[in-house]
């Protein structure tokens, strides 16, 4: 069922649209005002691959601000529609993303593939004297002192170096080794297995008197003639 309103009159129309305009006109100026904000995701990469760069920057110049990529190159940032974002990484060429002006959506995601960016220094050469030439021939005049009465040579004479390895103090390394030797040491002979006094005492030590009573039957310990003992 239908329902019809009938106006009384055309001016009492014209008053209600009046109306209805000036209440609708300040909803639409601030919707065109206002500017959608956008989640800008995505992943930076190096090149063909999709091995992620951490630490590259996505900055937007517009608003002052950014944010870096994270170990696996993903980056989350929130922009607004028509922002220019420049991603940029040491070693690689600047890439620039724009989001469109009327982008509809709440999200933008992109996979940002950057290029190398290899540059060559030239050569450079540092000589101490202002022409080449010159220091070939202060090179070619040099005359080196000898090896003996040299610094160099006082410097290795083995008693200076025998007085240094008398005289210098343990280091903290030193020390340390030291600890764990004679402590490797003592579980030995805690387990029967380093050098102790009974190990080292050959009376208690049976296969020391195997080999005497062998030494004994073969005659070794007898009297030989012409042998002074």
């Amino acid at each position: 069922m239908s329902v019809v309103v009938r106006f009384p009159s055309l001016l009492a129309a014209f008053a209600l649209m009046l109306l209805a305009s000036c209440w609708l006109a300040p909803t639409a100026a601030r919707a065109q005002g206002q500017q959608r904000v956008v989640q800008f995701t995505g992943i930076v990469a190096t090149g063909d691959s999709l091995l992620g760069v951490p630490g590259a920057t996505v900055f937007v110049p517009k608003a002052g601000r950014g944010t870096a990529t994270n170990a696996y190159g993903y980056f989350s940032i929130p922009v607004v529609a028509g922002d220019s974002i420049v991603i940029r990484s040491l070693g690689y060429r600047n890439q620039y993303v724009v989001i469109p002006a009327d982008y509809p959506r709440q999200s933008y995601s992109v996979i940002v593939q950057l290029r190398e960016d290899v540059t060559v220094l030239p050569e450079v050469r540092v000589f101490p004297y202002a022409t080449e030439k010159a220091f070939k021939e202060a090179f070619l005049a040099l005359r080196l002192p000898k090896e003996k009465g040299s610094s160099a040579a006082d410097n290795l004479n083995q008693d200076i170096l025998r007085r240094i390895f008398n005289n210098a103090p343990v280091t903290s390394m030193g020390n340390y080794r030291q600890t764990l030797q004679a402590q490797q040491l003592d579980q030995q002979r805690r387990m029967g297995m380093g050098p102790s006094p009974y190990t080292n005492n050959p009376l208690l030590n049976p296969f020391s008197w195997l080999q005497l009573i062998k030494q004994v039957k073969d005659g070794e310990f007898k009297k030989k003639e012409g042998v002074d003992y």
